[in-house]
């Protein structure tokens, strides 16, 4: 597969050619599920675009607990099609479309009682386990195994001995999901897709009752286009009540935004070699293996305040760190917190009180002609509702349009990946840097790793690490601004890159050097670079702050003291 870089090029010639002439089909939401349904719909041979307000994945696809996995609690719920499903899709995304950014990751599911518990349990995940053998592409994922309490203790020293009389060990997967989501997007861009993030939809264009395309503005110039296409899907997540509101149409379905906070805190602050799952009152609490880091959430609280930027509260990292705290002998305290981060799901409405009992199946609605909805779901199985949104708005096209192949797609990067991971010694001796970094950069590239490393090669300078963030090489700053789409600092220190939760500073100290090595990518001036870095750090200021907060009404608005750089609404 070719590369093709989302670069400021890229960019306008997409602006231009939605402009000219009409799309088949226009994705409107830059998601995991919107990037999902822009690559089904651009490989069946249908002329798409894809537009996103903000970054790539700046809503919920960045914020998530980076796991793909069936949801072992669903089995309980007896939703045995959807934790099927997941798991097929688990599979595949581990062994087909994305081998680079998907890993198997350890889970420790604690036995509290000494003998009801075990069976009853155990049947579960060796259930779990069954269904995934049977998706026939379970390969990397080992099978689970019964730990006594002392089995525990190896695994996890840093558990309190008293806190589970035993374990059953299972494992799951875990994504990147911000770079998981660019990577989609890039992937359609390849294969013809024209894709532009900073752009919004301003209104929808009718003619009578149907929807023929929208008028978009490109937000870094202020600039409108109007897009005409046969069929419009809105795959906006959280936001999908607001933009049915453009269209005047009553919606068939209402979305619910739940809030899920996560903590980041070094990996030397919990002696384990797995990781956990605990139950709480309300949901499940993970404890995460990430790197050099644990991921420690979620909470599962209603949220009605502002959706681009939800605050997590005083309150909310109490509660994680009061049930983590629960079993392990070296209780963490705020002072371990290196980052925190809150992200909204999008849960269908039901009768339910508890947005945790709320339906995690997608739906797909065609509420006007021209325009399908698809709303709901979870992370791991967006290429289900991609396909099934395509499938929708597909009957409203002329002609016979070929079936979706997106399950035989491979994301770029994952073409070669193999191979390189065998030889990353001697890309590593080639380049020059140490093979740790090249390891770190294949499980994030994939085989794109050349085109990092012929950065190094052109100036070996980006071959060194960043201060104050030294999991990553300035290369990757260089190469985010010229082939991944980041348009701002902050997309840098989020998305591209984990700095801004993976830093006790999150991402202040190495702001400058980043504003400057894409400033140099992107011709930014002086002042340029200024605004930029005096945005991130009012960014950060006001996450803290709102951190501080007893409420969420009160966070909320402390929060919102720091606007986006680019106003995404007039």
């Amino acid at each position: 597969m070719e590369s093709k870089a989302l670069s400021p090029q890229s960019r306008e010639e997409a602006l231009r050619a939605m402009a000219d002439g009409e799309l088949d089909v226009l994705v409107v939401g830059g998601g995991v599920v919107g990037t999902g349904a822009a690559l089904d719909a651009v490989t069946r041979g249908l002329r798409t675009g894809l537009v996103e307000a903000r970054d790539w994945a700046s809503g919920t696809s960045s914020r998530s607990s980076k796991l793909v996995h069936g949801g072992l609690r669903y089995l309980e719920m007896l939703d045995f099609a959807l934790v099927h499903e997941a798991l097929r899709e688990r599979g595949l995304l581990r062994n087909t479309l994305c081998p680079h950014l998907v890993k198997p990751v350890p889970f420790l599911y604690p036995l509290t009682k000494r003998f009801a518990e075990r069976p009853y349990v155990g049947s579960g995940v060796a259930l779990y386990d069954a269904m995934a053998f049977s998706s026939g592409n379970n390969a990397g994922f080992p099978l689970h195994r019964h730990l006594t309490r002392r089995g525990v203790q190896k695994e996890a020293p840093g558990i309190r001995k008293d806190a589970m009389v035993g374990a059953i060990q299972y494992y799951d997967g875990q994504v990147d999901d911000a770079r998981h989501t660019m990577m989609i997007a890039r992937t359609a861009a390849v294969y013809g897709a024209h894709v532009a993030n900073r752009t919004r939809v301003k209104e929808f264009v009718r003619e009578g009752e149907r929807v023929i395309g929208a008028v978009l503005v490109d937000l870094e110039s202020g600039a409108e286009i109007t897009a005409r296409a046969k069929q419009v899907i809105n795959a906006t997540g959280v936001w999908t009540d607001e933009t049915q509101e453009l269209v005047g149409a009553r919606g068939q379905f209402k979305v619910r935004a739940s809030k899920g906070i996560h903590l980041v805190v070094p990996r030397d602050r919990i002696q384990s070699k797995t990781g956990m799952i605990l139950r709480t009152e309300k949901s499940v609490l993970f404890i995460i293996p990430w790197g050099r880091h644990w991921i420690i959430g979620t909470t599962d609280t209603d949220w009605e305040l502002d959706k681009a930027h939800p605050a997590a509260t005083s309150k909310d990292i109490d509660y994680v760190l009061e049930h983590a705290n629960a079993v392990l002998k070296s209780p963490l305290t705020r002072a371990d917190v290196e980052g925190v981060y809150a992200g909204l799901r999008p849960l269908l409405s039901g009768e339910s009180e508890s947005t945790s009992k709320l339906s995690r199946e997608h739906v797909v609605g065609h509420p006007v002609p021209g325009l399908v909805v698809v709303a709901g779901g979870k992370y791991t199985t967006y290429r289900v509702m991609a396909k099934d949104a395509v499938d929708v708005a597909v009957d409203g096209l002329d002609g016979r349009v070929p079936a979706s192949t997106t399950e035989n797609v491979p994301l770029v990067g994952a073409e070669g990946y193999h191979a390189l991971w065998n030889q990353r010694h001697q890309l590593a001796a080639r380049a020059g840097i140490h093979v740790d970094h090249v390891e770190h950069l294949l499980n994030r590239y994939g085989s794109l790793v050349t085109e990092v490393l012929d950065l190094v090669a052109a100036d070996p300078e980006l071959g060194q690490v960043l201060p104050k963030a030294d999991d990553y090489l300035k290369a990757e700053v260089v190469y985010a601004a010229t082939h991944e789409g980041a348009r701002h600092l902050d997309d840098v220190l989020a998305r591209r890159t984990r700095i801004s939760i993976e830093t006790y500073d999150r991402g202040t100290e190495s702001a400058e050097l980043v504003a400057q090595l894409m400033g140099d990518a992107l011709d930014w001036d002086a002042d340029r670079r200024s605004r930029e870095v005096q945005h991130y750090l009012q960014r950060v200021a006001a996450e803290r702050a709102s951190q501080e907060e007893p409420d969420d009404a009160s966070a909320d608005a402390v929060r919102l003291q720091a606007p986006d750089i680019v106003p995404v609404t007039a």
